[in-house]
């Protein structure tokens, strides 16, 4: 709603003005002279956009400026909008970071993929702009399971709480990685903070059980499809709500919060938005509840 909105722009904008005078978020100073509009606008716009799944920045832009143009009263043009969040895009992950820590993790968590495309397969015409930065990733074929269809783009890679579903971990990864190689790099670092991982098939395996292991990790295989069916029908729900909490998550974050139609153009654009869309899911969980 429109009052809804207002209040989380104003609320918002208060967190992320805190946390830069606090030191929770540090950005890069760009050259030349101090903007009129605040970084900590352009980061709110980012992040409140997101909470509606609106799909357009640009009409969103424009939203701020009609509804609540006295509180942006130097917001820049789009083009300018997008090179300053592009530059800010670190303070997404930072805002993350802290949001998600004020909320201790559960012990049981789950990690898995989800389909990013950046182009229609039949578009592809050779190498393009999509590729990371130094780092040899670059947009790909892969196969979409959710959808039973192929894509070309990359893939979301998430570690997300069994019951809290905050997202602790994320890295976008090639479209055609072996998942069960990305599991280990999504622990890395909280591994004592983890007692077990909820895991399809997908991403399991001798080599990586052996490797959480290690970490005192245990990792759980839900029971196949045949197996279920000779199940208690209660246990048969409650095995399917668990293994469908990480996929709760993605339908937030790719659907309603538009990732999947993401309209970047360039692997920096993707990266931004993604880290918005993941902080702005994570805002949600931790802060806002029912503010939206």
């Amino acid at each position: 709603s429109h009052a809804g909105t207002g209040a989380a722009v104003v609320g918002v904008y208060c967190m992320i003005d805190d946390a830069g005078k606090a030191g929770t978020v540090l950005t890069p100073p760009r050259p030349g002279p101090a903007p009129a509009c605040p970084g900590a606008g352009l980061l709110t716009i980012a992040l409140v956009r997101h909470l509606p799944g609106r799909r357009s920045e640009n009409g969103f832009r424009k939203e701020i400026r009609r509804n609540w143009g006295h509180l942006f009263p130097h917001l820049p043009d789009q083009p300018e909008v997008n090179r300053r969040t592009r530059w800010l895009w670190g303070a997404f992950g930072q805002l993350r970071a802290a949001w998600a820590a004020a909320v201790p993790a559960d012990p049981v968590q789950q990690i898995d993929t989800s389909a990013i495309p950046v182009k229609h397969p039949s578009r592809v015409r050779g190498p393009d702009q999509w590729t990371g930065p130094g780092n040899g990733l670059a947009a790909r074929f892969g196969r979409d399971g959710a959808h039973a269809e192929w894509f070309y783009g990359f893939r979301l890679a998430i570690r997300t709480d069994l019951g809290k579903r905050i997202v602790r971990a994320w890295s976008i990864v090639p479209a055609a990685v072996d998942e069960r190689q990305i599991g280990a790099d999504l622990v890395t670092g909280d591994g004592a903070a983890i007692d077990a991982l909820l895991q399809d098939k997908g991403i399991t395996g001798s080599r990586f059980a052996t490797e959480m292991a290690s970490a005192g990790i245990e990792v759980i295989i839900p029971p196949t499809r045949a197996q279920r069916t000779t199940m208690p029908k209660n246990l048969q729900w409650l095995i399917a709500r668990l293994r469908n909490r990480v996929e709760t998550s993605f339908k937030e974050i790719t659907g309603q919060m538009e990732l999947a139609r993401h309209g970047a153009h360039t692997f920096e654009g993707l990266l931004t938005r993604t880290a918005a869309v993941l902080a702005a899911h994570t805002l949600l969980l931790t802060q806002l509840n029912d503010a939206t």
